[in-house]
């Protein structure tokens, strides 16, 4: 009891005593919490523990300082670059008449210092910055004792801060190489900017929006297509956008003009014959491609010797190459080259046979209703010859390409076709003629023939004998073969005449070898006959 009332009597003067040692405000709170313990601990537990609060303030007493609370570092999450922000950081647990150091730094890095403030008695820290694309990223806000070291430091949660720069100065560049090339290959941009972040990007062929396709891939400032066509060829630019807040910055490149060269096809190679003078003939040999960027080098080539070269500004050359009529002069073969891959006809061969005869004219026909012929269909072909013309002829009048009732078809050189429709202005005689297409003083001409509807529905004179002989042949067949039974029969039997023979033949049937017992009747049925004959005759009596 005696040590209870001490510790009574002493506690509030070692506690004052205490505070005034004690400069940490924690172990202060924690005095006041152990002093109202006391009244609920028993007293020998109470006075061990007072002597650890005792020796805790006499060790503090050299080592104490200030926890300072957290500060929270607020403002603009973004920015336009150059414009001026302000960022605040505030401190709300702090020491009375203490000056406390706020620093900014971005998060992690404490070598490059953007603003620092002191606050005295919690006074909110003002940041003015002067925005640039450095500022961009994560800060914070770091609290420190100015004048005192003891205090130990405190950083804020972290302040994401979005730096913005307009666009500006596009420019597209070709990664791929030169401006120019040849179609299948690989075409690559990119939009470089000088200055902007946060950019889409949109992709203007012939200052219209470049159609989506597989071929066309846009990632970021870059394009790719590929496989390209002379359709991709074009003006290029690109537009670069971005904003801030509703603000919308552009900036459009200037165009880049892209050729698309198409490869030259393979050629196709003909050609016809020039007379010149009463008997020389040349050749016009003509090399022409579909396709392909201009300008064409054309060559000529019989077999692998080189017989002319041409580089002209179409898609088509002619070379003269002298001509000997019926005479087998090698094989002709043209080549393409625009600057890519070269092109290649077939091989043909350099040989003119002129027209020979004879000319042979057959047709066939289609039929309609009642199998009437409608239509028919004329062939007129030569025996040889390289390069024929062909003409028709209807009563000696030529019959050009088309008429009303016909119509020609050229299948040079194998043979020409006339199609007919057949009626009364389509009724006549008809022929044709062949001659050179480079010559025409000599022509062969066919046989006429005359056709016309009741013609041609007329049954042949052939078909009429082939008929007319077929019976002929089946009526004789059949009396050679009854001719034959009957010089057979009299062979055999003599001359006796077929009715004897008919008779002989029926003769036993009426002699004794028929049997009586066929002709036996029932006996009853007899019977009742007799009854009724004696019946009539017994009548007749009682009547006389």
């Amino acid at each position: 009891m005696f040590l209870s009332a001490c510790v009574f009597f002493f506690l509030p003067k070692v506690l004052q005593l205490s505070i005034q040692n004690c400069q940490n405000s924690c172990i202060i709170e924690l005095s006041v919490i152990i002093f109202q313990v006391f009244f609920t601990l028993s007293s020998r537990m109470f006075a061990s523990l007072f002597v650890v609060i005792l020796g805790l303030c006499y060790c503090s007493k050299e080592s104490s300082q200030f926890i300072l609370g957290r500060p929270r570092l607020f403002g603009p999450s973004e920015a336009l670059v150059g414009e001026v922000l302000d960022l605040h950081c505030e401190l709300e647990i702090y020491p009375k008449n203490e000056s406390i150091l706020l620093q900014l730094f971005k998060e992690g890095v404490r070598d490059k210092l953007f603003g620092e403030y002191s606050s005295l008695n919690g006074v909110v820290a003002n940041f003015p910055l002067v925005i640039k694309q450095s500022l961009e990223g994560n800060l914070e806000c770091v609290a420190k004792g100015q004048n005192n070291s003891n205090m130990e430091p405190t950083v804020s949660y972290t302040h994401y801060l979005r730096v913005v720069e307009p666009v500006a100065g596009a420019a597209v560049i070709v990664d791929s190489g030169p401006v120019e090339f040849f179609e299948g290959k690989t075409l690559k941009l990119s939009c470089k900017l000088k200055a902007g972040n946060y950019v889409s990007y949109k992709w203007l062929l012939n200052d219209k929006l470049l159609p989506q396709s597989p071929l066309h891939y846009a990632a970021d400032q870059h394009l790719s297509i590929y496989r390209t066509t002379p359709k991709d060829s074009g003006s290029y630019m690109c537009v670069a956008t971005n904003h801030f807040n509703k603000t919308v910055f552009t900036s459009n490149s200037s165009g880049v003009s892209i050729t698309v060269k198409d490869v030259v096809s393979n050629p196709d190679l003909s050609f016809t014959v020039s007379k010149e003078g009463s008997n020389e003939y040349f050749a016009m040999v003509t090399c022409q491609s579909t396709r392909g960027t201009l300008p064409v080098t054309f060559s000529l080539y019989n077999r692998t010797e080189v017989i002319a070269n041409a580089t002209v500004e179409a898609r088509k050359a002619t070379f003269k190459v002298p001509l000997v009529l019926g005479q087998h002069l090698g094989r002709l073969q043209c080549q393409a080259n625009n600057g890519d891959r070269i092109g290649y006809s077939g091989l043909i061969p350099l040989e003119v046979v002129p027209v020979g005869g004879p000319v042979m004219m057959h047709y066939d026909y289609d039929v309609g209703e009642n199998y009437a012929v409608i239509g028919l269909r004329l062939y007129c072909k030569a025996a040889k010859g390289s390069l024929p013309r062909y003409q028709w002829f209807l009563n000696r009048t030529l019959l050009h390409d088309q008429g009303s009732f016909y119509y020609v078809v050229n299948q040079p050189p194998e043979q020409s076709i006339l199609l007919l429709s057949v009626g009364r202005s389509s009724a006549g005689t008809y022929h044709c003629e062949v001659s050179d297409s480079y010559d025409n003083t000599t022509a062969i001409s066919s046989k006429r023939k005359y056709l016309d509807k009741e013609v041609l529905n007329r049954i042949p004179v052939l078909v009429v004998a082939v008929v007319f002989g077929c019976f002929t042949f089946l009526v004789f067949l059949i009396s050679v073969c009854c001719w034959t039974g009957v010089l057979f029969r009299r062979r055999r039997y003599g001359e006796k005449s077929l009715l004897s023979l008919e008779m002989e033949r029926m003769t036993p049937a009426y002699e004794d070898e028929l049997e009586l017992s066929e002709y036996n009747e029932d006996a009853d049925v007899v019977k009742t006959a007799r009854g009724g004959e004696f019946d009539q005759e017994s009548s007749d009596a009682s009547l006389d």
